[in-house]
């Protein structure tokens, strides 16, 4: 009985925040589930949605947290992982509307954001320049477009993939515009971060806890989807299984090399352009 209070202590017990999106439970499906184990780690999970995440984020709130790869900008006391990080390959956020529209014809329209501290936001500012918006939650965006509350809309998650269901028209692809203009980088969408406080140590044990928890899903497919099926929002498995194919890749296991450019050249270029202060982002030793 004493040695199995002793054990009990030596166990960190972590705070987690994550989306209730597919890719995310994915990604979290071995831990959150038990199937992958830690010797160190017993975790508590939060599901709140992207933006709030990143909010709770600047209040320090939370030990570890999916957010956006442009909140890293606002929370120094962050460590971005290595594992767990969404990245397009040549795709992304797209602007949608009813109907084809210019450039100069958007920059004038009022366009739904889905928060001023996603990624898609600062990708479209880096694209096209300042412009109106209205913050509005993310799954609610294709409904405004076509009601014509709005005459445009920065869609991300599954709703990159089924805007025209709601018969409305791809204006931009962020990600396609960042490959093009990066020479081939992979678009740093949400990412991890876990907090300075925890120590290097920590960090990399929970890095590897959380990379190991990816390997699991992915190589358990359909099992992991079934996980991820809870937050499918109504969208056929089908979808899903494509959504969660498209941002949960080699980058996710390990961002690598290309993963840690693509995230310093984001912010370099968005501060060049003033949008957000110079940073250089601190990103967890490659292990």
């Amino acid at each position: 009985m004493i040695f199995i209070i002793d054990l009990k202590i030596m166990f960190m017990e972590i705070t987690l925040g994550h989306t209730p999106d597919a890719d995310d439970a994915f990604m979290f499906y071995g831990m959150l589930s038990g199937k992958v184990k830690s010797p160190d780690f017993t975790v508590n999970s939060i599901v709140e949605d992207i933006e709030t995440l990143n909010r709770r984020a600047l209040k320090h709130e939370l030990d570890v947290t999916a957010v956006s790869v442009h909140a890293c900008a606002y929370i120094p006391d962050y460590t971005i992982l290595r594992s767990g990080g969404s990245f397009g390959k040549g795709y992304g956020p797209i602007v949608i509307a009813k109907n084809k529209m210019t450039v100069e014809e958007l920059k004038k329209t009022k366009i739904a954001v889905p928060g001023k501290l996603t990624t898609a936001f600062l990708l479209l500012q880096l694209m096209i320049g300042k412009f109106d918006y209205v913050e509005m939650k993310f799954s609610d965006i294709p409904a405004a477009v076509e009601r014509g509350d709005v005459g445009a809309g920065l869609v991300i998650h599954e709703t990159q993939i089924t805007y025209d269901q709601n018969k409305l028209a791809k204006i931009l692809d962020t990600g396609v515009w960042w490959r093009d203009s990066t020479g081939g980088l992979p678009v740093p969408l949400g990412i991890n971060v876990i907090s300075n406080h925890l120590g290097n140590e920590t960090i990399k044990k929970f890095d590897e806890f959380f990379r190991e928890s990816i390997v699991y899903g992915m190589n358990r497919l359909n099992e992991a989807l079934d996980y991820a099926m809870q937050y499918s929002r109504g969208q056929p498995r089908t979808l899903i299984e494509r959504f969660v194919r498209m941002y949960v890749n080699d980058h996710t296991i390990e961002m690598g090399l290309l993963g840690e450019s693509a995230i310093k050249d984001l912010f370099k270029f968005a501060a060049e352009k003033g949008i957000i202060p110079e940073f250089v982002p601190r990103i967890a030793q490659l292990l």
